[in-house]
């Protein structure tokens, strides 16, 4: 029956040009109408045996009342109805089912039955008065939807009876609504991940497809047509072999189902809970799993089936099995190669090829190893650090000139400049102890090297011996007194310092030796209690220190 019905005159105006022997074509074009349902009417005229000129006496009315009679009425009880539940059950249970094909296969059975359109009419009207869940029409081991709850159950802690609110991760499977609650620390990127690995491990397997809300721990970048995954739940949906498809920005009906997952964990997983105290997350997930049970095994409303049911009948054989191992927490970070070829991560600097200086790469840390990738190539990797040493390096990493550096250290310096004399290896050991880190005392060492190989060792140990009494310990003083033929000069004896001056307000060393502590024990306490009664000592004091009475 045409979806939308020509007025009267244009029916009028068709069956005036057909009784003058035009095509339907011609017709069409004539009235403004597509061939189909100029077709249509004129089938039907010619059932109600009306042709050009009409009857006397027959106005519109009367045209479209014989042209389009009501359907005969068909007794109730003679009617044929399928059984809804079974064809809900087969579109769910196989790809490729379809209502036409269930629609087809039932009128083969039943030839008196609807039409495909009355079919699907009343499979609609069936299905919306079904309990939310029931209504969802995804196939078998297709989607998972996950979200949080907008709800949190609290957990007490033991010792200081402080409360903490953990928030409610909740799963549903698309097609049997099979609920998964769990109690995290918080929405952060690990408890996203975890709450994750806790739901397909209780389905036993994994979705084609897991749909997230546009949370920020596994969506970067919220976008309607191109949303950036975060890399570390992109690297979590690889490993479980499944694909994350974000729901749209502000589309609820996305994500119906998780919905729908959320409001009955609420009232009958968290709600339930409410006059418990739990005094651990791990107590109140225990809590949680015996009421998620409950749910799943009760049938739905006004249904004789439950999610545990459906999920064994449909869902549990068709979800993709799980990896042998068990998904390791990763963090990424994008990083620029400085110039001294490091990255930094959590406070420590890790090494890559001298080449990559000032490029661009992306770092994948574990609890074990820090990895950096360039361009989706892993170019280095290192175990990750945990004490107090913030430069790993590794040595493939250098340049040569600074891998040749990197040979030397303090203890072998040390032992060169030994060889040479016992003076070059005293002021080697005055250049590493003089920098707050010995490797930037390294160059000085070297230069002492590099005047070995011009000097004889006996010049070079006597001139170290004069940089060391003239307390010019530097690798230039060094130079210039070899360059000076210095070193041939013998060392004057230290002359004996002069006698300090007599004088009333200096002390000799008597004064500052140790007391003779016979006899003193009993009076401290009487001389401390006199000093805190006197107050601050005087400038004039007889008693008071020679810095006091000086004012140094």
């Amino acid at each position: 029956m045409p979806g939308k019905r020509l007025p009267m005159r244009k029916i009028s105006e068709v069956l005036r040009l057909r009784a003058q022997g035009r095509s339907i074509r011609e017709i069409a074009q004539s009235v403004g109408a597509g061939r189909t349902t100029v077709g249509e009417y004129l089938r039907r005229a010619e059932a109600a045996g009306l042709a050009w000129p009409l009857p006397e006496g027959v106005g519109e009315e009367e045209l479209d009342a014989r042209l389009f009679p009501p359907p005969l009425p068909v007794p109730g009880a003679l009617r044929p109805v399928p059984d809804w539940r079974e064809v809900h059950r087969e579109l769910k249970a196989r790809k490729g089912v379809t209502r036409r094909l269930l629609w087809l296969e039932w009128r083969e059975a039943h030839a008196d039955g609807w039409g495909y359109s009355q079919f699907c009419w009343h499979y609609e009207q069936w299905l919306g008065s079904q309990d939310v869940v029931m209504r969802l029409s995804y196939a078998a081991g297709e989607r998972m939807f996950v979200d949080f709850s907008g709800d949190r159950a609290p957990w007490f802690d033991p010792e200081s009876g402080e409360r903490h609110d953990a928030e409610v991760f909740v799963a549903v499977l698309g097609c049997s609504g099979k609920l998964y609650v769990q109690a995290t620390a918080g929405q952060d990127l690990a408890s996203f991940v975890s709450a994750h690995i806790g739901a397909w491990e209780s389905f036993g397997g994994v979705c084609e497809v897991t749909v997230p809300d546009n949370l920020r721990a596994g969506v970067s970048k919220a976008c309607f047509y191109d949303p950036e995954i975060n890399p570390t739940y992109a690297e979590l949906a690889a490993f479980y072999d499944t694909v994350v498809l974000p729901t749209r920005v502000r589309r609820p009906r996305d994500k119906a189902a998780v919905e729908a997952g959320v409001q009955v964990a609420q009232r009958w997983v968290l709600a339930p809970l409410r006059h418990r105290r739990f005094f651990s997350l791990a107590e109140l997930n225990e809590a949680i799993a015996v009421e998620v049970a409950k749910v799943n095994g009760r049938p739905f409303r006004g249904q004789p089936t439950s999610r545990e049911e459906l999920f064994a009948a449909l869902e549990a054989p068709a979800l993709r099995p799980l990896p042998s191992g068990r998904y390791e927490l990763a963090a990424w970070k994008k990083a620029t190669v400085s110039i001294d070829y490091h990255v930094a991560f959590d406070h420590r600097f890790y090494s890559v090829p001298f080449r990559l200086v000032r490029q661009k790469v992306d770092i994948r840390a574990t609890q074990a190893t820090v990895e950096i990738y360039h361009g989706g190539r892993r170019v280095a990797a290192h175990g990750r650090e945990w004490g107090q040493r913030r430069y790993v390096t590794d040595p493939a990493h250098m340049p040569p000139s600074h891998r040749a550096h990197a040979e030397w250290s303090p203890s072998r310096l040390v032992a060169w400049a030994g060889s040479a004399g016992p003076s070059v290896a005293a002021l080697a050991e005055g250049l590493l102890a003089a920098k707050a880190h010995p490797e930037h005392a390294y160059r000085s060492c070297l230069g002492l090297m590099s005047l070995a190989r011009r000097y004889s060792p006996e010049r070079l140990d006597a001139a170290c011996a004069r940089a060391i009494a003239a307390g010019a310990v530097s690798y230039s003083s060094v130079k210039s007194i070899l360059a000076e033929n210095l070193d041939r000069v013998p060392l004057r004896p230290a002359e004996a310092l002069p006698a300090p001056p007599e004088h009333e307000n200096l002390r000799g060393s008597d004064y500052w030796a140790e007391p003779d502590t016979a006899g003193d024990t009993a009076n401290d306490t009487a001389n401390d209690t006199a000093s805190d009664d006197a107050g601050p000592i005087a400038a004039g004091d007889a008693t008071a220190p020679a810095t006091a009475a000086t004012g140094a």
